[in-house]
């Protein structure tokens, strides 16, 4: 991702953000391959090859918070996710996420988390997942585990999101949406996992591996 990028779908204090961190696009660095707390990045869906997405348009159903859905477009600035720890518990800025450790996943453009609870999805009937809170802040059921195969999730490495407050897994599963948000997927949660659960990252600002003692600072 290009800094001129960077700066014209982040603004200017979200730059500061960037300019705070070191960048890690270190192509054959064992050290770089890693995703890590505090990194920005598109999570895209394998199966449907939609990338993660919110925005400010609230379901006319159920929960009735902010909307998430999957879209096609890699351009998107609405598809930027923030890797943050669980609430009370905060990760280094830069320390490699391990397989099982569990995280939020905060918007970018709304400072929302992504969430799921006993909502039934608008489309396919199965789980709701939204996006919820307010600055980053929201409850317990903001709150994922990360499986993957290795110690590490690994950039290229194809992972899942398993909500800890309900058991299910971060899906998609086609259904499309009409107006306002035509031909944008529906994401929910689904009981078990599948190549529909399949998720990698895409771009994105990777935060260089921290060398320093380990330490709350949780960007």
């Amino acid at each position: 991702m290009s800094f001129i990028l960077v700066l014209h779908e982040y603004g200017f204090m979200k730059l500061l953000f960037v300019l705070l961190c070191v960048l890690s696009q270190g192509e054959g660095s064992d050290e770089f391959n890693y995703v890590t707390c505090g990194s920005v990045v598109k999570l895209l869906n394998t199966r449907h090859n939609v990338r993660l997405h919110s925005h400010d348009v609230k379901y006319g159903s159920g929960s009735g918070q902010q909307s998430v859905t999957g879209v096609e477009a890699a351009d998107d600035a609405n598809s930027y996710w923030r890797i943050r720890g669980k609430p009370n518990n905060a990760c280094q800025r830069g320390a490699p996420i391990k397989c099982g450790q569990t995280i939020r996943l905060t918007h970018m453009s709304t400072g929302r988390n992504l969430h799921s609870h006993h909502f039934v999805s608008p489309l396919s009937g199965n789980q709701e997942v939204s996006a919820f809170g307010e600055s980053g802040e929201g409850d317990d059921l903001d709150v994922w585990a990360v499986q993957c195969s290795g110690t590490y999730w690994e950039r290229d490495d194809g992972v899942r999101f398993k909500h800890s407050g309900t058991d299910v897994f971060l899906s998609i599963t086609g259904e499309q949406y009409g107006h306002p948000i035509r031909g944008q997927k529906e994401v929910h949660g689904m009981q078990g996992p599948n190549s529909n659960s399949q998720w990698k990252t895409m771009e994105g600002v990777f935060i260089k591996p921290s060398t320093e003692p380990l330490r709350h600072d949780e960007l």
